[in-house]
């Protein structure tokens, strides 16, 4: 195949000259340039930027991939992600969230660490049943975290078997101030440990069994070469690298992956991967480091989530292969259908209750915004001055493609076809709650955007399985006297509950009201409330995060601390105090869904499986 130059317009320097490794590569003119200077102005040329088309997954074996530029993606999100305080999902959402993901086509999904309570172990048996069975063409390997202790082992394989390539993650940790304080073994207890919960994961018939040194990044490198020898000798298929506490930079990281592939024994018969937090800012960074020092496994989460101040970015992971994998990253690719990232980030976003920040790359509210007048005036004569990145290929349609604009006199049809447009698939009892929905507020805006009926649709499709369905809300509120609410709500069995209450102020008085319906005592750990749109009669888009008093609890997954649950739930209208009551709603279903799986499993309140 021919090399690919461009050469300045008057030098005739070259200054770009490569040659594409791969058949399937396609190239397209980015732009052409021609100089102003008249002098010059029979001169042109064009800058090449080569696209990737779509190209087969490699078939999965859980040590070897085919295709040596094949970077597996091993979601973390309903583990790492759901540790992030108030993130905790119920069972529905962590099996719709596990279903978009394998949409989008991860490789691995870690759905969670099934010894931290039951309701864990249920949700990764039931994403194992249904996600791990084929719910969509792309089947994902499903796997359950474990410390390395035969009860968690045990736990994690009773969910993830009934996949159909199930995996066990177990770890612990290898650096000197964890080994000392936290784990108060020696080196050698540790490396024994290790060696023999990696043989049991394999005795029991998990063929397919990821090690992590916990801390990596400050381990003795020596020792970890030691380690991971060994449990590659026990039967380990991928060996993951974390830097648990962000402390390390790229350079560092990536030459610790390249040492670690030049100095363990066995390591070409096993996957390497990478597992960076953010503390520093510098996750997503360090795993591309990572993979480009022949890392073929990447940990991430949708949105960055996770705990403290997060983990590597899938979408950031992600595109940034797509964009510059061929050129720089030397052709490494990923299998995900970017198409599916912006849908994915608003699930997580909803279902976390954790908002993404306007200016998060990739995902984020003004990612492909642009208001300053240089780059205004750039973007209209070519989008791609300012744009690395099409909007389409996350799932992002700016344009009204479709002509049509919603009013208070468009049917369902226009609606769907719209909401089809934004990136949703919607029907039945889903789209006619939503029209019903879109109908209220077209009754009072004039205008309905597009941020409008994303903000309705996360709040009509997104919300929990309902315990308590808000259905009227009645305040009178002023500088004259106190606050009073009075508020309807529905049970499971359709049965009708009111309640009056007075409060500091309106929403004050109608979460009391509330309390006095469902008669669950939990304390109200954080409210928030943002404007969806510009202008007066914007959609207000609430957020609440709970805590209940009889101590939900689950196991830590790396400390082995027991915790508190906290439950978040999310509210959109036009009218402040019934978002703030959908919201509150929301949390408390979220809560109570919890308790009845707990009931179901005969689990005492607080338990917690150790």
């Amino acid at each position: 195949m021919a090399s690919i130059t461009a050469n300045h317009p008057i030098s005739g320097n070259p200054l770009i000259s490569f040659r594409p490794k791969n058949p399937f590569l396609q190239t397209q003119t980015l732009f052409n340039f021609k100089p102003s200077n008249p002098k010059h102005s029979n001169s042109s040329f064009s800058i090449p930027i080569v696209r990737c088309s779509i190209r087969r997954r490699p078939e999965y074996t859980p040590n070897h991939i085919p295709d040596p530029n094949y970077v597996r993606i091993f979601d973390t999100t309903l583990r790492d992600g759901e540790q992030s305080p108030g993130a905790t999902m119920t069972t529905k959402e962590k099996l719709d969230v596990a279903r978009q993901l394998a949409k989008l086509g991860v490789d691995i999904i870690e759905a969670g660490f099934p010894a931290s309570s039951e309701a864990d172990l249920e949700a990764v048996k039931l994403i194992a049943k249904e996600v791990g069975n084929g719910v969509y063409e792309h089947v994902p390997v499903i796997c359950g975290l474990a410390r390395c202790n035969k009860k968690d082992i045990d736990k994690a394989w009773e969910a993830v078997k009934y996949a159909k390539k199930p995996r066990i993650h177990t770890f612990i940790a290898t650096s000197e101030i964890h080994m000392n304080y936290k784990l108060k073994m020696s080196r050698d207890q540790v490396v024994e440990k290790a060696r023999s919960m990696v043989a049991y994961a394999r005795s029991i018939g998990c063929d397919d069994v990821e090690f992590s040194p916990e801390d990596a990044g400050r381990s003795d490198p020596e020792f970890l070469y030691h380690i991971l020898g060994e449990v590659i000798k026990a039967g380990a298929t991928t060996l993951n690298i974390p830097d648990t506490v962000g402390y390390t930079v790229p350079e560092e990281f990536g030459q610790l992956i390249a040492k670690i592939k030049a100095n363990t024994p066995g390591v070409e018969d096993v996957i390497i991967s990478t597992h960076c937090q953010n503390d520093l800012g510098l996750s997503t960074a360090n795993t591309l480091a990572g993979a480009c020092a022949g890392a073929r496994q990447l940990e991430v989460t949708i949105n960055g989530i996770g705990e403290r101040a997060g983990n590597a970015s899938l979408e950031e992971v992600v595109m940034a292969l797509k964009c510059r994998g061929e050129q720089v990253l030397g052709g490494l690719y990923t299998g995900i259908n970017t198409q599916h990232i912006l849908m994915s980030s608003k699930m997580v976003e909803e279902y976390s209750g954790l908002h993404v920040q306007p200016h998060k790359a990739i995902v984020g509210a003004n990612a492909f915004a642009h208001e300053s007048g240089i780059h205004q005036d750039g973007m209209l004569k070519h989008k791609d001055t300012y744009e690395i990145i099409s909007p389409e290929d996350i799932g992002l349609n700016r344009a009204n493609e479709s002509g049509i604009v919603l009013g208070k006199l468009s049917g369902r049809h226009a609606l769907q076809a719209k909401m089809l447009e934004l990136g949703y698939e919607i029907e039945g009892k889903e789209l006619d709650d939503l029209f019903w929905r879109f109908k209220s507020v077209a009754e009072k805006k004039k205008k309905i955007t597009d941020d409008d009926l994303i903000a309705l649709m996360s709040d009509e499709v997104f919300q929990p399985q309902f315990v308590w369905q808000l259905q009227n809300v009645q305040v009178t509120c002023g500088s004259l006297g106190l606050s009073t609410a009075t508020v309807k709500l529905i049970d499971a069995d359709g049965q009708e509950h009111i309640s009056c209450s007075v409060g500091t102020g309106p929403v004050d008085a109608a979460y009391k009201a509330v309390d006095l319906i469902v008669k669950v005592p939990v304390t109200l750990l954080e409210y928030s409330m943002n404007a969806v749109t510009q202008g007066i009669d914007a959609i207000a888009s609430t957020r609440v995060l709970i805590r209940g008093e009889n101590g939900h609890t689950s196991t830590h997954a790396l400390t082995g601390e027991t915790v508190h649950r906290t439950f978040s739930g999310t509210g959109a209208d036009m009218d402040i105090v019934i978002s703030s009551v959908r919201a509150y709603v929301g949390a408390l279903n979220k809560m109570m869904s919890f308790r009845k799986l707990l009931a179901k499993n005969n689990k005492p309140e607080g338990s917690a499986v150790i």
